[in-house]
């Protein structure tokens, strides 16, 4: 079987998201402008909506004008994100300007002996376990260019690199029982213990990451190529420094997941920990302070596209603000979820959760805005608060892996040169596959009554 282009050509991703920026600005003059209440939630620490407080405000319809004032806005919005981009990006360069990358895929490829297609389930869990432990998304962008290195010496496409890294963190994003930006907040909100059905998620989980892995293998034995032939230096085998890279790397990876879930870390810890592996890297590598800066400003180049891409996806939402319609919009997808029986409104939710998603791509401020609405009527509907959380998990988390308004997902497919459309032929069909093993997951959990 051999590749085929996608009939459909989208245009350039830039030109996709100021069309949902203009599109965005349209709304605010079709839809009515409303609002929520707001209290601070102390067990989030974040200011979530009061439920039944919905009412009309003043409208605030955004112009042309304003919509392209916003594209500024939205990456200054997006500030930290960017720039946890930019010093990881930099700090990567670093590493992988010491070669230990490089000379790490040839010693992983010849240690396969033949069974090539296992390289990707082993990247595929451990981008998997990033998603299931800290929602891996910006991370992912600086390691792509290492991740083709690999795929072309294994006459992989480009978009195997994508599937095994991204499509793998975002599911195992979606389905995580312990993610502190989905589901830990998420069961914060519904007022659930921390980890209550973790094995109920664990199981799915596995079934929707073995089933993930299964199709990007399949899509890359069918669409394999003559591999890359690499160079001199790729033919070289590990080097003991690099092992000591490699350490560095993992130490770091290590001592940000700790931070995350247990020191409070945001994006601005996370950026300062990469830049300071990248720092100590470079000088134990023998660059030097000017070397080392170099490299870094090699790699802020190589990500600059990555953080506009990023910065024009949040203005989308920074226009919904401001025309006063996010609010609208979540009232009107979840009002009529209340006349449907119990299993169709919980189905309906994972449906209103991924529409939601589209303008909302942050997961954590979905949760903040969406479950306050929903507890109250799931316990009016007689519906367990944890079939509500599931709901939001499948809904906004698989979400991510098609929608054009992820800034993350947009940056990494351009960082691997694969069109949107491609990802779409691709992801398509699998996403509307795991929502369907979410619903069965939903139907799962309200026949065994999971609490």
């Amino acid at each position: 079987m051999t590749r085929t282009e996608p009939r459909i050509r989208l245009p350039h991703p830039l030109v996709l998201l100021t069309g949902c920026v203009l599109l965005a600005a349209v709304a605010s003059y079709v839809l009515p402008a409303g609002a929520y209440e707001r209290r601070l939630d102390e067990a989030t620490g974040r200011n979530v909506v009061v439920p039944g407080t919905y009412h009309e405000v003043e409208p605030a319809p955004v112009g042309l004008f304003d919509a392209m004032v916003a594209l500024p806005r939205g990456m200054a919005d997006a500030a930290d994100v960017i720039f946890l981009v930019f010093l990881i990006g930099g700090a990567f360069t670093v590493v992988d300007e010491t070669g230990a990358l490089r000379r790490g895929v040839t010693s992983l490829v010849r240690s396969l002996g033949g069974r090539d297609l296992l390289v990707i389930p082993l990247i595929s869990l451990f981008f998997a376990t990033g998603g299931v432990v800290e929602n891996m998304q910006e991370e992912i962008i600086p390691l792509i260019p290492v991740l083709l290195v690999l795929t072309g010496r294994l006459g992989f496409d480009p978009l195997v690199a994508v599937a095994m890294s991204a499509g793998a963190a975002f599911v195992g994003s979606a389905f995580s029982p312990i993610n502190p930006f989905q589901v830990t907040i998420a069961q914060k909100l519904a007022e659930l213990p921390p980890l209550s059905g973790a094995g109920f998620r664990i199981v799915f989980l596995l079934l929707a990451l073995g089933f993930w892995i299964a199709m990007t293998m399949r899509y890359a034995a069918a669409t394999r190529g003559a591999p890359d032939g690499g160079g001199a230096t790729d033919a070289e085998g590990m080097r003991r420094a690099d092992w000591g890279v490699f350490a560095l790397v993992a130490v770091t990876f290590g001592a940000v997941v700790v931070g995350m879930m247990r020191w409070g870390w945001g994006f601005d810890h996370l950026s300062a920990a990469f830049f300071v592996m990248g720092v100590v890297v470079g000088i134990l590598s023998g660059m030097g302070l000017g070397g080392t800066a170099e490299s870094y400003v090699r790699g802020f180049r190589n990500m600059a596209y990555a953080g506009i891409l990023i910065g024009f996806a949040r203005a989308i939402y920074v226009v919904l603000q401001d025309g006063r319609i996010v609010d609208t919009i979540v009232h009107g997808m979840f009002t009529p979820l209340a006349d449907l029986p119990t299993l169709a409104s919980a189905l309906g939710m994972v449906v209103a959760q991924a529409l939601i998603h589209v303008p909302v791509p942050s997961v954590s401020g979905q949760a903040v805005l969406t479950m306050p609405v929903l507890v109250p009527l799931s316990d009016l509907l007689g519906l367990s608060r944890q079939v509500t959380v599931l709901a939001y998990q499948y809904g906004a988390g698989l979400c991510d892996l098609v929608t054009p308004t992820n800034g993350a997902l947009m940056a990494i497919l351009a960082a691997a040169g694969v069109r949107y459309e491609a990802w779409m032929k691709f992801a398509g069909p699998l996403y509307a596959a795991l929502v369907g093993l979410g619903a069965v997951s939903i139907a799962a959990a309200l026949a065994i009554g999971l609490t």
